[in-house]
């Protein structure tokens, strides 16, 4: 970590005293493109929302904010009875500004169709459409969600209809695995294997025949196993990849070059846990070995004390004289709380310091704990102008 986090420090623009400048980030008309990263749990999806919410209210940009993550949260903090591949505006939000705010939830599969009939004939895409392995990859695939997710990104940006658009990403470590999308799409395409499938797509032969043609015993036992069918319906896939997928590969290397530029802003996102903020440390090492532009880590519900002048110790004492002469109870319960207040705050410092001793020069912003979860506009509103 050490290595990494040093070449980032000698190239960041920030102060490493730098409060996170969220308000800035958003108003930057520059700013295109905001990228939230994190564990799960730890208030991703709430922190991307809240982002969206302000800078549509308080900054007058019409924002989308797309969801990766198949959790429905997002939905129901704004709102909405559900959320699919298109976005929706959502209601009830102050337009004085002249901002809107829309959001949707990527559908892996009404993506891939949406390639398919974008890229191909109509014949050809209903062909690829009924194709058992066009079925299974489209929505089962490894890897596919990722693809798509590149995809709809590229085709939010390209239309150049929004302002700002924030990605909520998943939750661990796939959430920077769309990073890897053009490259291990390339390794796919470029695979051994592959090529040797769709040599006989690509001439115009079946690849049954071809097996049956040069493989011999091997040939009738493939068929015997998987079946001549089979064998059809992934010849017709291959085909349908050759045709297709160099477009695709083309474009998520675009939308990989528009990652790495400086209209776009990644956000860390963590709360004072051990596991979150190793995550967070994860994710900057990767951005920074990516060279994607690291905008700074929020940190999620963190404590605070009203008296932090009134350390833990002196809590504890004060805490157990008052017992020990039976006097006012309710002001000893007081002080025994204030004292574990106190101690989960230096322990949460303590966690978030891992972090921010590693990566100084990563501005940061801290939001406090609230008493209830997120659920709607009102309360997006709030964590909003504590991020701000």
């Amino acid at each position: 970590m050490a290595d990494v986090s040093a070449e980032f420090e000698a190239s960041a623009e920030f102060d490493s005293s730098a409060r996170l400048d969220v308000d800035g980030l958003l108003a930057d008309p520059s700013t295109r493109i905001v990228v939230c990263c994190g564990a799960g749990g730890v208030g991703k999806t709430t922190t991307a929302a809240a982002l969206g919410l302000r800078a549509a209210e308080v900054h007058g940009r019409r924002t989308v904010v797309l969801t990766i993550d198949p959790a429905r949260r997002l939905a129901q903090s704004m709102g909405l009875s559900e959320l699919d591949n298109t976005p929706r505006q959502v209601k009830g939000i102050d337009g004085d500004s002249g901002g809107e705010l829309h959001a949707m939830m990527l559908d892996m599969k009404r993506t891939f169709d949406e390639v398919v009939q974008q890229h191909t004939t109509p014949q050809r895409a209903t062909e690829i459409f009924a194709n058992p392995f066009y079925q299974a990859m489209s929505s089962t695939f490894a890897g596919t969600q990722e693809y798509m997710a590149m995809e709809k990104l590229g085709q939010l940006r390209a239309t150049d209809e929004w302002d700002l658009i924030v990605v909520d990403t998943p939750p661990s470590r796939s959430a920077l695995d769309f990073l890897d999308a053009p490259a291990r799409l390339s390794r796919f395409l470029d695979g051994r294997m592959l090529r040797m499938l769709l040599a006989p797509a690509r001439g115009g032969r079946s690849m049954f025949s071809l097996v049956t043609a040069s493989f011999g015993l091997f040939s009738r036992t493939v068929q015997k196993v998987l079946g001549a069918q089979l064998l059809t319906d992934l010849s017709g896939f291959v085909a349908a990849l050759d045709s297709m997928f160099g477009g695709f590969r083309q474009r998520a290397d675009q939308t990989y070059r528009i990652l790495q530029d400086p209209q776009t802003a990644f956000l860390l996102v963590a709360a004072p846990e051990r596991d979150a903020v190793r995550e967070a440390a994860y994710f900057a090492e990767r951005l920074v070995a990516e060279r994607m532009p690291l905008a700074g880590l929020v940190l999620n519900r963190m404590h605070r004390s009203a008296a932090p002048g009134l350390s833990a110790e002196a809590s504890l004492a004060a805490a157990e004289a008052l017992t020990a002469a039976g006097d006012h109870p309710l002001t000893a319960d007081a002080l025994l709380i204030h004292a574990n207040l106190v101690s989960q705050t230096e322990r949460e410092e303590r966690v978030a310091a891992k972090f921010t001793d590693a990566f100084p020069a990563v501005p940061t912003v801290s939001v406090t704990a609230q008493p209830a979860d997120v659920h709607d506009v009102d309360g997006l509103r709030t964590i909003g102008a504590l991020l701000a």
